[in-house]
């Protein structure tokens, strides 16, 4: 186990219903349980329908068990798997020192859809970008469309977070969690973990 760059380190996961937001924070509290850090996870859900607002606070800790709630104005990372929710939460938790993970796929939240608009995708990523000290786009969805199945984007998102290194995720950890988890599909999601870090990587 590494020493964090701040501790606890405070990631929000940003999504909307049927995403798999649980699955993504799973993935990540499990595998830095088996490097051996402290995590709280705490779940939020704007509502409980598909297609609502869904967020996960994840608290990592080198020294000990932290409340699972994130303050607002505290988050250090913002994992986004939709990009309206995204912002919506960095308008929330966001600062001047957050990073933002982002995949630009839009899935029209319940209110979005309801107004019967969407805001150009465009515009939207500038304004993550001027919220954010760093933000990485990462087109998941894209990239899991051409290795065959797009319930790998996630598994892409987690790859570029663990690349950008501001959470220290050891390759033997998060294997053993994609076995303990999709003992099925091992292969397809190490490959798409690796992708992710890939993309990541040309972002840095």
């Amino acid at each position: 186990m590494k020493k964090l760059l701040k501790d606890p380190i405070n990631l929000v996961v940003a999504g909307v219903g049927g995403q798999g937001n649980v699955m993504v924070s799973l993935v990540i509290g499990n595998t830095l349980v088996h490097d051996g850090y402290f995590v709280t996870i705490g779940e939020t859900y704007g509502s409980s329908q598909r297609g609502g607002s869904v967020m996960s606070h994840l608290k990592v800790s080198a020294e000990k068990q932290y409340s699972p709630l994130i303050p607002e104005g505290q988050a250090d990372i913002v994992l986004g798997m939709e990009p309206v929710e995204t912002l919506r939460v960095l308008k929330s938790f966001g600062n001047q020192n957050v990073v933002t993970v982002v995949n630009p796929r839009p899935i029209h939240p319940v209110d979005v859809t309801g107004s019967g608009s969407y805001p150009d995708m465009e515009s939207l990523l500038q304004q993550l970008k001027g919220m954010s000290a760093k933000t990485y786009v990462v087109a998941a969805t894209e990239e899991a469309q051409k290795m065959g199945n797009a319930m790998l984007a996630n598994m892409i998102l987690i790859g570029a977070l663990i690349q950008t290194g501001l959470v220290t995720i050891s390759q033997e950890a998060i294997e053993k969690t994609i076995k303990d988890m999709f003992p099925k599909a091992v292969k397809e999601n190490i490959a798409a973990l690796n992708k992710g870090r890939e993309l990541a990587g040309v972002l840095h």
